[in-house]
């Protein structure tokens, strides 16, 4: 009796756990646009996601999960990168990278722990995580995860990704 008690306590707290995970974020509270504008580590990225014109989708419901590069990461690529980068003739080439840093889905940094994964990006390519020694994201490391936001998750990286 006392194993089949057992049993049955784990079974229900996988299935309360797994309801946990899969359940939408929060309605309240800020968007991944809201968090990055607010925070000066990601005024280079917001500037490059308003010239992208990406705003309205990164509000959107989502949910998603942001690999956000910080103005250290946008300052280590080769000068004059991120310059011309936001001119309007390169808005189809900064589109493309800016959505390689987005996943479907809100995926927090417990569900990768371990793990080592090909993620089809928003923009179409797979990027490569391995979580086997902490977070990293085709070569970029997390150094912050789990910034949860109403329509989903930020995970700061130390460098751009480039698709």
């Amino acid at each position: 009796m006392n194993r089949r008690f057992t049993m049955k306590t784990l079974a229900a707290l996988g299935i309360a756990a797994f309801t946990t995970a899969c359940a939408p974020m929060m309605d309240d509270g800020d968007d991944i646009v809201d968090i990055a504008a607010s925070n000066e580590s990601f005024s280079t990225l917001v500037t490059a996601v308003q010239a992208a014109g990406l705003v309205d989708t990164l509000k959107s419901d989502g949910p998603f999960t942001v690999f956000a590069p910080t103005n250290e990461a946008f300052a280590a690529l080769p000068a004059g990168t991120v310059e011309t980068l936001l001119k309007p003739e390169n808005k189809d080439k900064l589109v493309s990278i800016l959505t390689y840093h987005v996943v479907p889905g809100a995926v927090t940094s417990d569900q990768l722990a371990g793990q080592r994964l090909s993620v089809k990006t928003v923009q179409g390519s797979t990027v490569h995580v391995d979580g086997t020694h902490g977070v990293k994201v085709d070569g970029a490391t997390v150094t912050s995860a789990d910034i949860i936001a109403s329509n989903g998750v930020i995970h700061v990286i130390d460098k751009v990704i480039m698709p």
